[in-house]
């Protein structure tokens, strides 16, 4: 039974509103769901064009809010991204870097949960098995 892709990603958060707001009016991602049923509020948004959407959670006390690190977001072209999410009002941990393989910046939501946004160099190849042949 493979595994083909991520499908959902939990970001903890101390207010759901405030995240919902922030991940669709800043990032200008989908708002795929916002239903209460009862016990829990299930809000979910996903970037437009995504494959894996995320959940703003408040119910793990195993995360805490803001204890997110490293979600890595790809874009194709940083510097338009980079400026259109700074007048979104969007304040970026530093400058675009550049690194060995990719051009990175980070940045955090209101809770503190912080990504990376990223453009690779060249598009990445995909090792098509494992253990490599031969070991």
């Amino acid at each position: 039974m493979p595994i083909d892709h991520v499908q959902i990603v939990s970001i903890p958060v101390s207010d759901q509103d405030r995240a919902r707001d922030f991940y669709v009016n800043a990032l200008d991602w989908e708002l795929v769901s916002d239903n209460d049923s009862g016990d829990r509020r299930w809000v979910e948004v996903a970037p437009k064009h995504g494959q894996t959407a995320f959940t703003l959670v408040t119910w793990f006390e195993t995360m805490p809010a803001g204890s997110l690190r490293g979600i890595v977001l790809d874009t194709d072209d940083i510097e338009k991204t980079y400026e259109e999410l700074s007048e979104r009002g969007i304040i970026f941990d530093g400058p675009i870097e550049e690194g060995p393989f990719s051009r990175v910046t980070s940045f955090s939501d209101p809770d503190g949960n912080t990504f990376v946004l990223h453009q690779l160099y060249q598009p990445r190849t995909r090792v098509l098995s494992y253990p490599p042949a031969g070991s």
